[in-house]
Parts: C-alpha cells; structure tokens; sequence
C-alpha cells in the first residue's frame, strides 16, 4: 500500500491539497482531524474524560464540547495539551487501522493508495503510518495572514501565535519531509507539486505501523 501522511503547519493548505487530491486522483483521504472530532462527541469516554479533568464548564448546553474553552486550555498550557492528545490519539490511530484493513482487502487495479491528513503527524508520533510523508509549506505570514481570513476578529494576534507555536516549527517539518509542497503562491503551482508528487514513487519508504 501507499499511504501518503500529509501534514503541515495550522493554515499552509493541508486540506486544500488533500481536497485536490480526492478529488482530481480519486484518492481516499482519511482526516485525523475528523475522528478527533468523532473521538469527543458526546457521551464519548473521551469527553466524559475531560469533563472529568476540567469541570462540566467544558460542556455546551446540548451537552457536546466547547471547542473554544479547551483550546483556550491546551493552547496555552503544554501539559494539558499533551493530556488531551493522549486521549484522543488513540482512537484516530484505531481509524486508521481499519481503514488500513478496509483498503487492503479491497480489489484495486493498480496500488492501493490513501492520504493520511494528520495536523500533528510528526508530534503525534504517527509517522510509523506513512510510506511518504508530504509537508504543506507557506511563510508565516501567509500563515498569520490565512489565520485571520479564517477566524476573523475570533481570535487575537496572540491567540494566533500560540496555536502556530504550538506546533513543531514547520521548518523542521520540512527537513524531515519526503515531499515539500509550497503553497506560497498559485494554487495552479500547487496542484503542480501534487501531480509530480502522485506520479513520482521514488519517496516510498516502510511503513511501520501494527495492524
């Protein structure tokens, strides 16, 4: 199999690439961070989890979590936010395990592919999953700048700067790289990359994982 791990720094165009991709390819794309979603929906252990670690103020009134209190937490405190991956973490990793299993036993004309959108792939420590690893790169004030675009007067400069530094620096993402997308100007050149990328398997490597 070919699992792409696609990853990046908050606001390069991840999900514009694993878009493309699924769309133009036709390939699967498995979102890490939909089933972190999934993993705390309520009367989920993990929610119930980190009620019992914040206090019921965590909650909305219909009784799902309040996105913007735990990110105010986590993103703000490394130990919390090192807690609350802890549980979530395994429940995406359980995905894509039966994803993985899904595909395998699937009939397939040529090699079976799919893209693991991962945020934190490397933090994480989920690399274990891929046999290539793709890195959306931009600057950081394209980041700062798409940030904006997308939250708005939501979020302040500071509130913007934790959740960029809260990640690995992206240029150590790109060091540790097989492919590095840049996303600094065109989507025309972006979806340029992403073909060669596609049609290029000369950055296969093993895939750890245990199934």
């Amino acid at each position: 199999m070919r699992l792409i791990g696609l990853t990046g720094g908050i606001a390069t165009g991840k999900t514009t690439v694993s878009n493309y991709l699924a769309r133009t390819h036709n390939l699967p794309v498995w979102d890490a961070d939909i089933y972190a979603r999934q993993a705390v929906e309520p009367n989920s252990p993990v929610l119930d989890a980190l009620v019992d670690r914040y206090g019921p103020d965590l909650l909305l009134p219909d009784g799902s979590l309040d996105r913007p209190a735990l990110g105010h937490i986590i993103f703000h405190n490394l130990t919390e936010r090192r807690w609350v991956e802890a549980q979530i973490h395994p429940f995406v990793r359980d995905r894509f395990r039966e994803n993985c299993d899904s595909l395998r036993n699937t009939p397939s004309p040529g090699e079976p592919t799919a893209v693991l959108a991962v945020p934190l792939l490397f933090e994480a420590d989920m690399t274990d999953w891929a046999t290539e690893i793709w890195v959306v790169h931009c600057s950081p004030e394209q980041q700062r700048h798409r940030l904006l675009e997308r939250h708005g007067s939501s979020l302040t400069p500071g509130q913007i700067q934790a959740r960029i530094e809260s990640q690995m620096p992206l240029e150590e993402k790109c060091r540790r790289a097989d492919v590095v997308l840049d996303n600094s100007s065109s989507l025309e050149a972006l979806y340029e990359q992403c073909d060669r990328a596609i049609n290029n398997s000369s950055s296969a490597r093993s895939c750890s994982y245990k199934v």
